[in-house]
């Protein structure tokens, strides 16, 4: 028989699972659709790329991850690809194995593991985090964002990587890119920028949003378009002028079918046995279900209906996402922060806009990759720059820091951290502080203690224990008993402890032994008999009920 929990569960559930898909919001959907396939198309070159991969591979993973993963998830808003994140374990991988093919065929075990790690309900794992963590990894993820689109803005596009790294420990770090940025400034790239940005500052005007025309359409599509018309004007006016090369998007062209299955690679299935390919496997499994479940985390806060994925659906969905782009010559895929809050900016409120996004990539890659490879990076690095500072606002750090230092310190600790290092580094030194914070707060509110001067001069102190008192609580409380007074009272008030961990009693019983050599009275109150049995009960646990009773 199902409790009345589990119904309204379940209920609930089936509420969610018809928002997933709900075309009332069709007009939203098909905006942060469009908007973020045209972010999405450099950032998967540039992600291959930097993996020293096949360009392509980035553009069949950014397919895959939106539309196999956009129908097996029961997130509404994640959309899947590759990612920054991944960049250091596929080129770990690619030197280990020797191979891309090799690598391939590990993406694809990966998927596999991803999968087991579903049904073992490891999805879990995202609730142990705390918002002031996934707050700070949001904030700088932003900041990111903002800094490594400043070069684009003046026109430096020699990096368009999706990075998430300041300060990397080879090659150009972004000192290095801001000082070369800044040594070659390009006219028509700070125009457009200017321009792009202007636009997309005036789209947040009340009076835009209220226009019965304008509100209806995207601003990022209207910097798109304008950046595009505004480049093509200056190759026919003054071509000198003009953006080429790295200043656009480079999408691989295909003038045939024959040459666009060249663009294929496929894994190295002779490799099932070298165990190098496994611990690749699970390399990959591990840091691409890590970061989509931290990811999923965040964009359900982000999702202005307040809905929540299931974790374990969505780590079975990315493995059948990891398979198929293994099986295709695709990089690993996980769930991006980036594209899916650009999609929810713009508009997005149902998984159809992954699977648009999805849609979108392949039909233009296959049918019009040359008219993609007209938008210049100034316009979608303006784009990216203001996804950033909504991810990163001034005032979710005035909110946090007036919420005191437990969530403040976490928060800021992990923004600096990522900055610093990189994305689940970052992650883990937040979670460190969090940690200490949630055991120094369980240390003091383990118990309270006063001290009551009796008629007799007696000294009465009042230890009153809390509802849960842990192993941390022992030291705090042995210090008590130790230095209080000869000939005094000491009252122990146990009876609102749902759990007194068993260090903790043999130590209270161990005093009891010692104080009657010092004239000290001890009282340890504990609940009746009665509220042991309805808290055995209600704790399954008929050692608590023993233990107490021992003291």
């Amino acid at each position: 028989m199902y409790s009345h929990q589990r119904i309204n569960q379940q209920l609930m559930g089936n509420i969610q699972k018809s928002k997933v898909i709900d075309f009332g919001h069709l007009q939203g959907d098909i905006r942060g659709g469009v908007i973020s396939f045209l972010v999405a198309v450099p950032l998967c070159l540039g992600i291959a790329l930097a993996s020293g991969a096949p360009l392509f591979s980035g553009i069949i993973a950014g397919i895959i991850g939106a539309i196999v993963i956009g129908i097996f998830s029961r997130s509404a808003l994640s959309i899947s690809g590759p990612e920054a994140g991944l960049i250091v374990v596929v080129l770990g991988a690619i030197e280990s194995l020797g191979s891309f093919p090799a690598v391939l065929l590990a993406i694809c075990l990966a998927g596999v593991f991803q999968i087991g790690f579903g049904y073992a309900k490891a999805g879990i794992i995202s609730n142990f985090f705390p918002s002031s963590v996934i707050k700070g990894m949001l904030a700088g993820i932003g900041i990111i964002l903002i800094i490594k689109q400043i070069p684009h803005l003046v026109g430096y596009d020699a990096d368009a990587a999706e990075e998430i790294v300041l300060l990397p420990n080879k090659g150009i770090d972004i000192i290095d890119q801001f000082r070369l940025a800044f040594g070659q400034f390009n006219v028509a790239a700070i125009f457009i920028a200017i321009l792009s940005l202007s636009l997309l500052v005036l789209w947040e005007q009340p009076w835009v949003k209220k226009h019965r025309l304008l509100k209806n359409i995207p601003a990022a599509l209207v910097v798109v378009v304008l950046g595009v018309f505004i480049n093509e004007l200056l190759k026919v006016a003054y071509p000198q002028w003009a953006l080429g090369g790295n200043h656009l998007v480079q999408l691989p062209v295909a003038d045939s079918p024959a040459a666009f299955m060249q663009l294929l690679t496929m894994p190295d299935f002779t490799q099932i046995t070298n165990p190098q390919v496994y611990a690749a496997a699970l390399s990959i499994a591990l840091v691409a279900s890590l970061e989509a479940l931290l990811s999923i985390e965040a964009i359900d806060d982000l999702d202005p209906l307040k809905r929540r994925t299931p974790t374990n659906q969505e780590l079975k969905a990315q493995g059948i996402g990891n398979i198929l782009s293994g099986l295709l010559g695709g990089l690993p895929v996980t769930s991006i922060i980036v594209r899916s809050s650009v999609s929810i900016n713009a508009g997005a409120r149902t998984k159809v806009a992954a699977l648009l996004h999805g849609t979108l990539l392949l039909v233009c890659v296959v049918a019009i990759p040359g008219v993609l490879n007209m938008i210049p990076w100034a316009s979608l690095a303006s784009i990216l720059l203001i996804t950033g500072y909504k991810l990163a606002p001034v005032s979710t750090f005035r909110q946090l820091y007036r919420l005191g230092k437990v969530r403040f310190l976490p928060f800021v600790t992990t923004v600096a951290a990522i900055l610093l290092t990189d994305l689940l580094t970052g992650i883990a030194i937040g979670m460190a502080v969090g940690l200490f914070f949630i055991l120094r707060e369980n240390y003091r509110k383990g118990h309270q203690t006063d001290t009551i001067k009796t008629e007799n001069g007696r000294p009465l102190i009042r230890i009153r224990l809390g509802e849960h008192v842990s192993f941390l609580n022992k030291a705090g409380i042995v210090s008590l008993l130790r230095d209080a007074p000869d000939n005094s009272t000491i009252e122990i008030d146990g009876t609102q402890s749902t759990y007194i961990d068993r260090d903790v009693l043999d130590a209270i019983r161990n005093f009891r032994s010692t104080a009657q050599s010092r004239n000290i009275q001890l009282i340890f109150r504990r609940p009746t008999a009665s509220e042991l049995a309805v808290t055995a009960q209600r704790l399954n646990s008929v050692r608590y009920r023993n233990r107490m009773q021992e003291v």
